[in-house]
């Protein structure tokens, strides 16, 4: 399968010219660097070892932080590169990433786009987070002899079947890499019976990721706006999902006069809809990205921004996690647990399943089937103090107990870089 797919990205380049420029049109590439996805660089090769890191987007890059932070003090001469495919996950690797790691864009998985690049950095060693398989990337990696690490691997259960329809593709490259770790057992599981031998499981790096950051300035400012009002956040809300939330504000507030929502919607370019959505329903709104303040007749706020998740965890005390109440998969709990908040989400967390099962069991969470159920778990908390405060410490100790996962990835990367930079 991998020649034909091989052969049908050649055969496809107009196509694929197409798809680019349009993508490009809509802002969904970035203009100023949009050479580098054609694996044009625009940053010299560091002298000494380069380890490359590809990541997809915002979620799987902001949970190597770690590993690259240990990566770099463990290796003083080491240098870092690390990819992804989005405008957004670029911004923040720019302000995220320490001395001595750069980004840039990934090529478009066509040969010589992957060729270009790879002639240009020949890193000593790749690493892959999560589930980013890139036929042409990974089959012409490894015929330049560069070992190749799987971090992280999630295969969900959905993922899993659609691999079992390619069998062949998928052994194919996962026999490639030198190392494949999976998030779970499960993963490890599920990436042995696709092909991987060996997969293990060494714990899951997002357990490691340190906390959001917040804007001091900001912090206070929203502080002395909110006050002491009764608050709760959806975070990282997608579409279907604001007008449940409205619903739910107007039948609390029956009880809680005051009561304020925050919503963060995911995509923050979803702001200026999502404000006009809950203003036709009759809501007082305000859009931060428009500067509008809150002020006492409030009754949600749109925080539309870029990068502030990590602000409105830390003002509210109780949150709901978008992409759950529809069946997308769900968003990552560990940032609101990181940050002491007791934590809400709907039937639909198949992309956390491990986890959620976890945070069941430990107490720091509540799945809630449905809009009523979720009126009625924001009711209850926002009553109880007391049951807010040991769901949110229950939260703590279960991500201090399972941080210890970076040191052992580490450990087994740093042996196969200093055999590959022997």
């Amino acid at each position: 399968m991998l020649p034909l797919y091989r052969l049908a990205t050649v055969l496809a380049a107009p196509v694929i010219h197409f798809y680019l420029k349009k993508r490009l049109a809509r802002g969904k590439e970035d203009p100023k660097r949009f050479d580098e996805r054609l694996g044009h660089a625009s940053h010299m090769r560091p002298k000494g070892p380069l380890v490359w890191l590809h990541a997809a987007s915002v979620g799987e890059s902001l949970s190597m932080l770690p590993l690259i932070d240990r990566l770099l003090a463990d290796h003083p001469a080491l240098s870092l590169l690390m990819t992804t495919g989005t405008v957004t996950s670029a911004q923040l690797m720019s302000e995220r990433l320490p001395d001595r790691a750069f980004h840039q864009y990934v090529p478009v998985d066509r040969v010589a786009y992957v060729r270009r690049f790879l002639d240009h950095w020949h890193p000593d060693l790749a690493l892959w987070a999560e589930s980013e398989f890139w036929p042409n990337l990974v089959s012409e990696t490894h015929r330049r002899g560069i070992p190749m690490v799987l971090v992280n691997g999630r295969i969900s259960p959905r993922s899993f079947a659609g691999w079992q329809r390619a069998r062949g593709l998928i052994a194919d490259l996962l026999s490639e890499f030198a190392l494949c770790l999976g998030q779970t057992e499960e993963d490890a599981a599920r990436l042995r019976h696709l092909g991987a031998p060996g997969a293990v499981s060494l714990g899951n790096i997002k357990f490691a990721v340190p906390a959001l950051p917040a804007d001091p300035a900001a912090y206070d400012e929203l502080v002395r706006a909110m006050g002491m009002r009764p608050r709760w956040l959806a975070a990282s809300t997608h579409d279907g999902e604001e007008d449940p939330i409205a619903r739910v504000h107007a039948k609390l507030k029956r009880d809680y006069p005051s009561l304020l929502t925050v919503i963060v919607p995911r995509h923050p370019d979803r702001g200026g809809v999502i404000t006009a959505q809950l203003r036709a329903l009759g809501l007082n709104v305000a859009q931060r990205s428009a500067n509008e303040t809150i002020t006492d007749a409030t009754d949600i706020y749109v925080a539309d921004t870029l990068g502030e998740l990590g602000l409105f965890y830390r003002l509210t005390e109780i949150a709901f996690l978008g992409k759950s109440l529809i069946p997308f998969g769900g968003q990552n709990p560990l940032e609101a647990l990181r940050l002491g908040t007791a934590v809400l989400h709907g039937p639909h967390m198949t992309n956390f399943d491990k986890i959620t099962q976890d945070m069941a069991a430990h107490g720091c969470a509540i799945e809630v089937a449905h809009e009523a159920a979720l009126a009625a778990a924001l009711n209850d908390l926002l009553a109880d103090p007391v049951k807010r405060g040991q769901m949110a410490a229950a939260g703590i100790a279960y991500m201090e107990a399972e941080a210890g996962v970076v040191d052992r990835v580490a450990e087994r990367i740093g042996r196969l870089l200093n055999d590959a930079s022997a």
